[in-house]
């Protein structure tokens, strides 16, 4: 596969379908040595004046190891073929197995940092900012920190300027 590195208004895409419908593999390392995760929570815009990536990441979750201790991650999106793969990436820990081998993806460089050629699109991210979600900030009782955390550790957000996206030539 080939991919062809575009500007960011280029893109013509909906967020809450790319993330929320479709999922996207967070991925942080590099070719050596990384991990992925499935997440379908985040968002798209634009803070600080730079395009962003938000995401969130329990600190249990392997791939939290390998974005905390690096400067860049990615954001590989796929079409729903890979649907399966997808979920395989969110029901196994790559501390158990080789996920991308098993899930039927190859890694792929992009500026550094590891995405899929199976991807349609790849967003390479540069984190600017983080901080953990506190129980003591929800301003809700209606049950959403019960219902997301329960017994769960509380996810880390991550801001990330996006540096580069590379869309997929079939």
């Amino acid at each position: 596969m080939s991919f062809k590195k575009v500007d960011l208004s280029e893109l013509s895409i909906n967020p809450f379908n790319l993330i929320g419908k479709q999922w996207m593999l967070l991925t942080g390392g590099n070719m050596e040595n990384f991990n992925t995760m499935t997440a379908s929570w985040g968002q798209l815009g634009v803070l600080w004046n730079k395009n962003v990536l938000t995401c969130y990441i329990r600190p249990n979750r392997y791939t939290y190891e390998f974005v905390e201790n690096g400067d860049f991650f990615t954001a590989s999106f796929f079409g729903e073929e890979y649907r399966e793969a997808l979920k395989f990436c969110g029901a196994h820990s790559g501390r158990d197995c080789d996920k991308a081998k098993e899930a039927g993806i190859t890694p792929a460089e992009f500026d550094g940092s590891v995405g899929f050629e199976e991807a349609q699109l790849v967003l390479v991210c540069k984190k600017l900012y983080s901080g953990g979600i506190r129980e003591d900030a929800f301003l809700t009782d209606d049950g959403l920190y019960a219902k997301f955390y329960g017994s769960d550790p509380l996810h880390k957000a991550y801001i990330a300027e996006i540096t580069a996206a590379y869309i997929r030539q079939d």
